[in-house]
């Protein structure tokens, strides 16, 4: 076991399992709509949590995986929290890895029916080819990561994929803010050039845009197919490193109708739960907490 993990036990996840349930249960949903959760395959996992567990994107920080559990352990779990909706977020970091991660999430999809079936690219030669065979095979979200990636969206062995997956409509959920780590093309202005080109792609920003968020908020102002997710957000663990400015909460309210719940299960250094009650604290009153943990989900996947 690494000295960054703590992963919850039978109790803590029983605990928690409960209060979790009656969180949604007293809004009157049925259940959760999770668009940014993490299944990989093994091997890959495993190296993200070896990248956390060095405390890779938080210098001197330690980063425990709450949930560091077997796949089918992890499934039973986040099913048990009442998550009805999820998805397999995978990315690759260098070339010649996406097609092979796009056929382990659609066998994923295909035996896990609650996850989204989910794809993902890289700027190389032949990516338009394997996108395009995403979309033909039932994907239904793409994840782009542009920190761990370390590529521009903007990269022209992209404009292909781009192309396809604006014209097939199906969101793509992108790392473009530069928490918890900046890179070379984190950022608003790539992502602001991007939807110069592409003026219709459906973007789910992810962590709000975190730390850039009024930019991002600029950005969904601006075109009507961009969205953004909860991922880490408003908890107490990323208002210490980046608070969100208070004075924007209008525009949350707003953008009601475009803002999906995120958790980043499993890899996230402190309970599920305290996703939930970060977007619940904000004081924008239950509608906008039903339409954000379920029906703006809903409606853009089912």
């Amino acid at each position: 076991m690494s000295h960054a993990e703590h992963p919850r036990s039978d109790a803590e996840l029983a605990a928690e399992t409960e209060r979790i349930v009656a969180f949604w249960t007293e809004l009157a949903l049925p259940g959760l709509f999770d668009v940014h959760t993490h299944f990989m395959p093994k091997n890959v996992m495993d190296k993200v949590w070896s990248y956390f567990d060095s405390a890779g994107p938080l210098t001197g920080s330690v980063w425990p995986i709450s949930y560091r559990f077997a796949e089918d352990r992890r499934l039973q779990v986040i099913r048990g929290f009442g998550v009805r909706r999820f998805t397999s977020m995978i990315y690759p970091h260098k070339p010649a890895m996406a097609a092979w991660l796009n056929s382990w999430g659609a066998d994923f999809a295909a035996r896990t029916p609650d996850c989204l079936q989910t794809a993902t690219f890289y700027p190389e030669d032949g990516a338009t080819q394997y996108v395009e065979q995403a979309v033909t095979n039932g994907t239904r979200i793409f994840k782009s990561h542009i920190q761990v990636g370390n590529y521009s969206p903007n990269d022209p062995l992209l404009d292909g994929v781009w192309g396809t997956i604006s014209d097939a409509q199906i969101p793509v959920v992108i790392h473009c803010g530069s928490g918890p780590a900046p890179g070379s093309y984190t950022g608003p202005e790539p992502i602001a050039a991007l939807l110069q080109r592409f003026p219709t792609l459906p973007l789910i920003v992810a962590h709000m845009g975190m730390p850039e968020y009024i930019d991002f908020l600029d950005l969904a102002d601006r075109y009507e197919n961009v969205r953004l997710d909860t991922t880490m957000a408003f908890t107490d663990f990323s208002e210490a490193a980046a608070p969100f400015p208070r004075q924007e909460m209008p525009r949350l309210l707003d953008l009601q109708d475009r803002i999906l719940f995120g958790s980043d299960f499993p890899n996230i250094p402190y309970p599920y739960l305290d996703s939930l009650q970060a977007v619940s604290r904000l004081g924008l009153g239950d509608e906008w907490v039903r339409a954000v943990c379920w029906s703006n989900g809903a409606a853009l996947f089912d």
